[in-house]
């Protein structure tokens, strides 16, 4: 009997011993044009952390053969702030005493306005997840505004059904981002205490539900800090390489997230993933999936995030706000979580340059 997309990524989820990998299982790895499963675990492996350069050597000349020296700037926008889940690692989680808000359309066309006058053509739109406060035609009349200003229009909202990622689609929308926060289903239930985000099998498959409504791409990811960083790792790479080989067409890309503060947050014990580690990963990524974009954003600090642009990273974010507004007019809603890098567009833009990569603003045309 065929095995579905998640229970194949759920069975290998702790096939591996990662640390009984050794630095021959590397090597042959690193020797390989196309990697297996087994040759992404030990790239992911403890042993791994001693061939970084190599395995950066090979990632850098996989992205300049798929994608040259070009990197692509965008920024994400928080249109609305309310939310129905309640997720211990997030400041807008339900039950988190911030302050809510929602932008008015004239108020979401007037950030757009901002945000293309630098000369930005890609644009994340955001909200919260409830769908009582920013329900399908809201966040469809964004995206359709968003028409007039820019080029890719991407979408980062609760996850819904085929026909209504359809519908967001036909109203602009081309490119949907949901990162599973993490593949251990018991460690998924007990950071998610209520809310819809609960139904761990619903989230997993809503990239492959944008695909069926018609979106041109879909975004991957783990939340780096939740579990084991290596496992869920392996298990974003895993779904993503095998929703590639099911729709060939679409376009894949990763996201690293990892934990940040936020506001009113409580005692933690996140599970520390340093930067060599989080580099591992963009590397792992990058190797088993050449062809892939990878965006590095403003969660991390500016020389972490300049150093990994064009040897894994492809796409980074500059001006960003994770409070709802705060491009044209004063931030209307609190903060997600807290940035590392605050620079601004032209900043994040001229680095790139002195570094020899090419900043772009747009690559892509709508006919």
């Amino acid at each position: 009997m065929n095995q579905t997309i998640e229970q194949q990524v759920l069975a290998a989820y702790n096939r591996y011993d990662f640390s009984s990998f050794t630095g021959r299982d590397v090597e042959s790895a690193l020797g390989k044009d196309n990697l297996d499963e087994t040759d992404y675990a030990a790239l992911l492996s403890p042993a791994a952390e001693g061939y970084l350069e190599p395995m950066a050597y090979r990632a850098r000349a996989l992205t300049r053969m798929h994608f040259g020296n070009a990197v692509q700037l965008m920024t994400p926008l928080y249109i609305a702030n309310y939310c129905v889940n309640h997720c211990v690692y997030c400041g807008y989680n339900c039950k988190n005493n911030i302050k809510r808000a929602k932008l008015s359309f004239e108020e979401i066309e007037a950030e757009y306005r901002t945000i293309a006058q630098t000369g930005l053509k890609e644009i994340l739109i955001l909200t919260g997840e409830s769908r009582a406060q920013s329900d399908l035609a809201y966040i469809g009349r964004a995206c359709e505004l968003a028409q007039n200003y820019f080029s890719t229009i991407g979408i980062e909202i609760y996850p819904v059904d085929a026909e209504e990622y359809a519908y967001l689609h036909s109203k602009g929308a081309d490119f949907v981002s949901v990162y599973q926060e993490t593949y251990n289903t018991q460690r998924y239930d007990e950071v998610h205490l209520s809310g819809p985000k609960k139904d761990f099998s619903y989230r997993f498959n809503a990239q492959e539900r944008a695909l069926l409504g018609g979106m041109r791409g879909v975004g991957f990811g783990a939340l780096l800090g939740l579990s084991d960083f290596r496992r869920d790792a392996f298990a974003a790479g895993l779904h993503a390489k095998l929703i590639q080989a099911r729709y060939p067409h679409a376009e894949i890309s990763f996201s690293v997230p990892r934990l940040r503060p936020f506001k009113n947050q409580g005692e933690s014990s996140p599970l520390d993933v340093h930067e060599t580690q989080l580099l591992q990963v963009m590397l792992a990524y990058r190797l088993l999936l050449p062809f892939a974009g990878m965006t590095i954003s403003s969660r991390e600090r500016a020389g972490f995030r300049d150093n990994v642009a064009g040897i894994a990273a492809t796409k980074l974010s500059a001006s960003v706000k994770t409070s709802v507004g705060g491009h044209d007019q004063e931030e209307k809603g609190d903060a997600q979580f807290e940035i590392a890098d605050g620079r601004s567009l032209r900043q994040v833009e001229a680095e790139l340059t002195r570094r020899g990569m090419q900043p772009v603003y747009t690559d892509y045309i709508r006919v």
